[in-house]
């Protein structure tokens, strides 16, 4: 546990609350941060509407508000921003959203007529609702960083997921890109195992629907690990290793950092032939229903991230290798 920086900074006393979304990871980055949960109300009216009433004293503090806007996506984001909205008239000096998962991320650009951009409307009704800082993981486009007019602090999932696979040889493993819109992130996988990395082509003619066209790059007799930010539907994710096993490799892994896991992705990975996946808890993930998934927290990570923020310390220095004693 790191031990206590939660006093008074330049933004206040440090503040942490955590919405309905993700409690149990809420819950184990208050205990790194070593400051409780502030108590907070999260309910509905009989219509459905979201009512919140934060039940402590949070004038001039550094708040933090920690949930990612994960199914259902909709409710989660609404309320979201009624909790920044009611810390802002509550004059909290400083509110930062922690989003471990940033939900309508995927429509990111307009890639034909008469379609909107969400992740652009999702940061206006941020910074809109008040919010004076963004703390998020992986993205699912980069360029996201710039619709915000607030700070953003872009985490990454990858240190964490590569320890995981750090014990394996290097001369048997591949990381592969199951698109090519993720060749950056699979070599910066690639970089720190110290091995190669193949891509998988695909064309996907419609939304959650992909094909495989064919692999590039030596993924023969391989240990082919399938990195990518996130798994939705799976339906990427299962073709690929169907595709990779039959251009000869000898076992197929995956990791991503957002296990959203919606609609047939459960059935399609017990059916896939995959020996291994390995997410994080950004969004909770039930792993009763899928025995083979190994979960690891992104709590140490947010919480460091969160009391650099409040000690107005570097965040980047998280990923540069620079000593910990002395940038934390």
């Amino acid at each position: 546990m790191s031990s206590n920086h939660c006093g008074d900074g330049s933004h206040g006393k440090l503040k942490l609350l955590a919405g309905n979304a993700n409690p149990a990871l809420g819950s184990a980055i208050a205990s790194y941060v070593d400051s409780p949960l502030a108590p907070m109300v999260v309910e509905h009216f009989s219509d459905g509407e979201t009512r919140v009433m934060i039940d402590d004293n949070v004038r001039g503090t550094d708040a933090f508000i920690i949930q990612p806007t994960s199914s259902p996506v909709n409710e989660t984001l609404m309320e979201l921003l009624i909790i920044i909205d009611a810390l802002k008239r509550a004059s909290a000096r400083r509110i930062t959203a922690v989003i471990p998962y940033y939900g309508y991320g995927r429509q990111d650009r307009k890639t034909r007529g008469r379609e909107p951009i969400t992740a652009k409307l999702a940061a206006n009704l941020l910074t809109t609702a008040g919010a004076d800082r963004i703390l998020t993981i992986d993205l699912h486009a980069g360029q996201i960083q710039g619709f915000f007019d607030i700070p953003l602090d872009h985490l990454s999932g990858t240190p964490i997921l590569s320890d995981h696979f750090t014990s394996m040889d290097p001369s048997e493993l591949v990381v592969v890109s199951p698109d090519a819109g993720g060749v950056v992130r699979a070599r910066s996988m690639a970089h720190r195992l110290g091995v190669g990395i193949a891509i998988v082509d695909k064309q996907r003619p419609t939304h959650n629907v992909s094909h495989v066209m064919h692999i590039i790059g030596d993924v023969e007799d391989r240990v082919a690990l399938i990195f990518d930010e996130m798994i939705d539907t799976a339906g990427t994710l299962c073709r690929a290793a169907e595709a990779l096993m039959a251009a000869g490799a000898r076992e197929v892994r995956a990791a991503a950092t957002h296990p959203v896991l919606s609609g047939p992705a459960k059935e399609r990975l017990a059916a896939a032939p995959i020996t291994e996946l390995v997410v994080t808890d950004t969004i909770p993930t039930d792993t009763e229903e899928l025995p083979g998934v190994k979960v690891l927290s992104v709590a140490s990570l947010l919480g460091e991230a969160i009391l650099r923020i409040h000690s107005d310390r570097s965040v980047s220095a998280l990923f540069s290798g620079e000593n910990s004693s002395t940038a934390r």
